[in-house]
């Protein structure tokens, strides 16, 4: 049987490559927890391998002799909404065809049916909870999954339903509990209907412990890629395994949907005897990321909301004075797996430092009329100057209306240089992107291939371009924006250095705003755009 990298739904070691999922927390602390009657949750960003671990760690229980476990995603009463009984019917539904599915065990459904008729939705869950562990011959253990998909008063009755519960176990109620969603049941916001907004912690103040599920480390992104190698011969070289780290950050469907990118998707790679080296690594990443598949597209939807867009803003604009961010905001985010918050604030990894800037100026890129072919010379190389100027003038005759447009106004003139430069990147190079709050600007790293059939291979034209918020002295921010340049682009060798420093003030005149000049940092020549 041919196995594959996974990057839907949950794993099958049958089918895909995968790593054993009771390794990813601590079993022996979950049994722990188990064994003392605790109700906790499990809580990780979307695709992280949560199902997967519950799934096993369902089976590991059933195997053994001491409780009836069982698992069920309760999403679909995500569209009940308000409505309490059919959205508590749905989740016992499910509960009873999971119990029909993984332990064979019709009676729920007949419950189910019978105490419908006893009672409205907002007893349901707890009577069929209460009677199926009375009549269980072992403690029984319940994974409710996907429970933060539910909304409203729903989501507050299967919460209160189960706290009423919580004193009748193990006898007449679930011994143990996990609760598993993206978020901890804390940040689980709740409107009532008369507009009272409450959290799930006060809704649900049984709980004991929350644990997180955490990324790959470096070394299981080894174990799992050799799993490929182990049983095709196809290598993976060596230097691409930092590149995936860099880019990943260990989070689990990127780490899978690169592979699945690099030897299923490249069809030349399907020849098991070509091993897959570092330009089909950097060329899976680009069609990954403009892939726009479900997992990123999730990822740009979040986009839209307030709470992401206070935190996401100032960090696209590297503007730590802007960055007055609430400490839920930030483990908001950070449960969404869209930040890292040690050692300090950023985007959690490099695919979504590309994607996000991406995603945020589609519809001005499509919409931008320059074209590639206008800056590139007759030896193939990019004139960047010629491609700064045109920015500059496009910058002065577009800059109000087109950043208005932005939700990210704060970011908004980095963005639109970078809409700009994608526009024309696109397909003959690619741009990197680095943000830093610390830093108090935006790197950002063009690669363009000389020799269009050797690619990357072959000579490369590297410019470096470091963007900054024209804040305090000019002059001062000149000299400390040099040396940043400068020493970013020794690390890249850059054949480039470029420093665009943006005017924010109303009352400067265009005039005043637009200019170019060039001066020399040691034995680099950084040329200094001002917009």
């Amino acid at each position: 049987m041919i196995r594959f990298f996974n990057t839907a739904g949950p794993v099958n070691p049958q089918d895909h490559y995968t790593l054993p999922p009771l390794s990813r927390l601590d079993l022996e602390e979950l049994l722990l927890l188990i064994a003392q009657k605790k109700y906790f949750v499990l809580h990780a960003p979307r695709q992280t391998g949560k199902t997967s671990l519950l799934l096993a760690l369902m089976e590991y229980l059933n195997n053994g002799k001491e409780y009836t476990c069982l698992y069920a995603n309760i999403e679909t009463a995500q569209t009940a909404r308000g409505d309490v009984e059919q959205g508590i019917f749905e989740v016992a539904r499910a509960i009873a065809a999971s119990a029909n599915i993984y332990l064979g065990d019709e009676r729920l459904y007949q419950w189910l049916c019978e105490e419908k008729e006893k009672r409205n939705g907002h007893g349901l869950l707890d009577a069929l909870l209460t009677r199926w562990s009375q009549e269980s011959a072992k403690p029984v253990i319940l994974f409710l999954d996907e429970v933060d998909a539910l909304v409203g008063d729903t989501l507050i009755s299967v919460l209160r339903q189960l706290r009423k519960g919580y004193n009748q176990r193990p006898a007449a109620f679930p011994q143990s509990l996990i609760l598993c969603g993206v978020r901890d049941v804390k940040d689980y916001r709740i409107q009532q209907g008369d507009g009272e907004v409450i959290t799930g912690g006060s809704a649900f103040n049984v709980k004991a412990e929350s644990l997180r599920m955490g990324n790959f480390t470096r070394e299981e992104i080894n174990t799992l890629y050799q799993q490929h190698t182990q049983e095709t011969g196809q290598a993976f070289a060596q230097e691409i395994f930092p590149q995936v780290w860099l880019d990943t950050q260990g989070q689990p469907w990127l780490v899978n949907a690169l592979a699945y990118e690099m030897a299923w998707k490249d069809k030349a790679a399907r020849d098991r005897t070509r091993d897959i080296g570092l330009e089909q690594y950097q060329a899976a990443r680009e069609r990954l990321i403009q892939s726009r598949a479900t997992h990123l597209d999730q990822l740009a939807d979040k986009l839209q909301e307030d709470r992401v867009r206070r935190t996401i803003a100032p960090l696209l604009a590297s503007d730590a004075t802007a960055f007055q961010v609430p400490t839920d905001d930030l483990q908001y985010l950070e449960d969404l797996g869209l930040i890292q918050r040690k050692p300090q604030v950023r985007i959690a990894n490099r695919i979504y430092q590309e994607i996000i800037p991406r995603e945020l100026t589609a519809s001005t890129q499509d919409t931008i009329v320059e074209q590639q072919e206008w800056y590139v010379d007759t030896e193939n190389r990019l004139d960047m100057h010629k491609l700064l100027a045109a920015f500059q003038q496009f910058f002065r005759e577009h800059a109000e209306s087109w950043i208005e447009r932005f939700e990210y106004k704060e970011a908004g003139p980095q963005l639109l240089l970078q809409a700009f430069l994608q526009r024309i990147i696109n397909s003959g190079g690619r741009i990197s992107r680095e943000y830093g709050l610390g830093r108090k600007r935006t790197d950002l790293v063009i690669e363009w291939p000389l020799d269009k059939e050797q690619g990357y291979f072959g000579p490369v034209q590297r410019i470096v371009i470091e963007l900054k918020i024209l804040r305090g002295n000019l002059d001062t921010l000149i000299e400390q924006g040099m040396n940043q340049v400068a020493e970013y682009s020794d690390t890249f060798n850059a054949d480039e250095a470029h420093l665009v420093l943006f005017d924010r003030g109303p009352e400067i005149a265009w005039e005043a705003k637009i200019w170019q000049q060039s001066r020399q940092h040691g034995s680099r020549q950084i040329a200094i755009w001002g917009c």
